[in-house]
């Protein structure tokens, strides 16, 4: 361990106490973060991207209305950066963005659909399936993933010749192509020509398919027999009406016997899909999957519906909300599976079972953006859309979700804190971290833009995951949903496994500093107390006698110190865990970095203090005292790009110890060649 004097005297800059802050200096504060959010490259790439989209869909009010949101955008441009930790150019970025986009809308113009999918088009309200690919995007990419999702309606039911197999040919409403399926046996039943309810213009889903290719003299591409079929119903057709009423609505919950179930009864049953869990793992080598969706029935009992092993893939055709039609499920016994739930009874899904599905049909609501036009972003995005003509959008159209909370997945523009209120998902926010706080394993951030600050809460499947974060870093979490607390005051909760969740650390990220469309080089002389966010300077080391070398143990998920407990366990201050076999050596290095206009005294830690260093911190304990001493000597004038965040904290964070006094975090290097 290297410890040397601190040069804070000898450091440029005039930094004030709280004492000495004035209403007048929190008013130019606050104007400094209203300039620095105007002039961010960040979100000006974001909206200029935007634009260049909106241009190549053309002018028809429905090429419009197809354009990417906001938080979209913003999600891809930082995952093609962490997919290129070098840096990437703006021509990557916006042919990344192009790319993606036509992939995702993929129906771009067909060239002739049935007129079965015409038809349906017009009365097609349910919310497009997470895993959900279109046929087009089959035949383009020949190729198809278990997990995928075909929404289809039967465009044609027949037998092929000289044979009993039963096939079906799909399309979906994205598409021009069609697709033909086998059938699996299973299904025959409901595929007579006579009786059967799998005719022209039926919608199911089906996942779990396997692709035959076509090659050489064969024909088409075709599916195989999947026993992960789903038809779905329309209650507004009278015919789904009646067989709704005269086949699900006999049996209830309350009504399964075991005893009857023993003597060969089933049943057809008709619940609300309430929950979908996650994929558990079960078993001794980990080889025994589950999945367990909770119905309700009309009574209001509630029973878990089973999927084992590869028919967890069933799930990826369900929404919660939906209505699921359980023809002859598998009635199991919680004493005879040894389950850990205390239901009598549950129900999976055997060799005879047959579903079908209502799906929730999404109600929307017209959302005013008049808020978001008189923030930065909005109106000057609106304005670049149409210059001549001014904001041409006063109000958008959002889906609200089973629960009546609007989703924002789909805003156009940027949320602001200012414009959250109770009952929003699929919120995005771009902000900086002002404090931290753990509680019995749920981490809450809080996050602030320029119109305000919001408390958020994490909740991950096992443990933290996100990295280093720390005050002061700027982040962009997508997939939030608000709420009221008890005490009426609104809160973010975010989960980690839930459709459309995303977190991005832009100070950690090591694309950061070298893509120059994302930020603005400033000199050190433009740092003040009041700079917000990450930012970028090229810089060099100084002073290099007086800096500080330490090394400690790092705990390797959050990046964070761990300190030795009173029983000599390893305990991360952070996540507040026991962590004696996710710890590695790590550097705490404090030191002058200057440029042509002024010196400021920083800390780092981990990968971003061996960067400076150019030593890891094995070689560096392998060296001799004599030789650790003069170690930093060779490193001055070495030139770095650096991201820096001003980390000072006041409010007695439980992080203030891994700072020690340096206002400045470096959190990414790079050395200049």
């Amino acid at each position: 361990m290297l410890i040397m004097d601190s040069p804070n005297d000898k450091v440029l800059g005039d930094f004030m106490t709280d004492n000495e802050t004035t209403l007048m200096e929190i008013d130019q504060s606050n104007i400094a973060a209203e300039d620095e959010e105007e002039n961010d490259p960040f979100l000006k790439f974001i909206d200029y991207a935007k634009s260049i989209l909106h241009q190549n869909e053309g002018e028809l009010e429905e090429d419009s209305a197809r354009s990417p949101g906001w938080s979209w955008i913003t999600n891809r441009i930082l995952k093609t950066c962490v997919s290129y930790p070098s840096g990437v150019t703006p021509a990557i970025l916006l042919s990344e963005l192009s790319q993606a986009w036509n992939e995702h809308i993929r129906s771009g113009a067909p060239k002739k659909q049935s007129d079965v999918i015409t038809k349906l088009k017009k009365k097609h309200k349910r919310a497009k399936l997470p895993n959900t690919v279109t046929i087009d995007s089959v035949f383009e990419k020949k190729f198809l993933s278990l997990s995928s999702v075909i929404e289809a309606v039967i465009i044609d039911a027949f037998i092929l010749p000289g044979t009993n197999i039963y096939m079906l040919t799909l399309g979906d409403i994205w598409s021009s192509n069609t697709l033909d399926l086998y059938l699996h046996r299973r299904f025959y039943s409901i595929a007579d020509p006579d009786n059967g309810i799998l005719k022209k213009g039926r919608e199911v889903l089906l996942t779990g398919c396997y692709l035959r290719v076509a090659t050489g003299n064969s024909v088409c591409a075709r599916l195989l027999p999947t026993e992960y079929f789903v038809v779905l119903l329309d209650e507004d057709e009278d015919d789904d009406a009646m067989l709704i009423g005269a086949q699900f609505c006999s049996d209830s919950f309350s009504s399964i016997s075991l005893d009857s179930v023993k003597e060969g009864t089933s049943y057809s049953l008709y619940a609300r899909i309430e929950n979908i869990g996650p994929l558990e793992v079960h078993g001794k080598s980990g080889s025994l999957e589950r999945k367990q969706i909770t119905l309700v029935d009309n009574d209001g009992i509630r029973l878990i519906f089973f999927l084992w092993g590869e028919q967890a893939l069933i799930a990826n055709l369900f929404s919660v909300g939906s209505m699921l039609a359980l023809d002859r499920p598998f009635i199991a016994s919680v004493v005879d599976n040894s389950l850990e739930i205390c239901d009598e009874v549950c129900l999976e899904y055997g060799s005879a079972t047959q579903l079908y599905l209502v799906p929730l049909i999404l109600h929307e609501e017209q959302v005013s953006v008049a808020l978001t036009q008189n923030h930065y972003q909005g109106s000057r995005l609106l304005t670049a859309l149409n210059p001549s003509e001014g904001p041409i959008v006063s109000q958008v159209t959002l889906p609200c979700d089973s629960q009546g909370s609007i989703d924002f997945r789909n805003y156009p523009f940027r949320s602001y804190v200012v414009d959250l209120r109770n009952k929003m998902t699929g919120i995005s926010l771009y902000g900086v971290v002002t404090d931290i706080r753990v509680s019995e394993g749920i981490f809450s951030l809080k996050i602030e833009d320029t119109t305000g600050a919001i408390w958020a809460k994490l909740h991950f499947v096992k443990s933290w995951s996100l990295g280093r974060l720390a005050i002061a870093h700027t982040v962009y979490i997508s997939g939030l949903s608000s709420s009221l607390t008890p005490q009426e005051s609104l809160q973010l909760s975010w989960y980690e496994n839930a459709t459309g969740s995303s977190f991005f650390n832009l100070s950690c990220l090591p694309a950061f500093p070298n893509t120059s469309c994302l930020h603005r080089l400033l000199c050190l002389n433009d740092l003040s107390i009041h700079t917000s966010g990450a930012q970028v300077c090229r810089v060099w080391l100084d002073q290099v006698e007086h800096c500080h070398v330490n090394t400690r143990y790092m705990h390797t998920l959050c990046g964070h110190r761990v300190e030795q407990g009173p029983n000599g366990d390893l305990e991360c201050k952070f996540c507040q865990s026991i962590c004696n076999a996710e710890v590695e050596l790590t550097f705490h290095l404090k030191i002058t970095l200057a440029d042509d206009t002024s010196k400021i005294f920083a800390w780092c830690i981990g990968q971003t203090a061996a960067e400076l260093l150019q030593i890891s911190p094995d070689e560096f304990c392998g060296l001799s005292e004599d030789e650790q001493i003069m170690y930093p000597s060779s490193l001055e004038r070495e030139k770095f790009t650096v991201s820096i965040v001003n980390s000072r904290d006041d409010s007695g964070s439980f992080l203030e110890q891994d700072r020690d006094r340096a206002d400045w975090e470096v959190t990414r290097a790079i050395k200049c060649e």
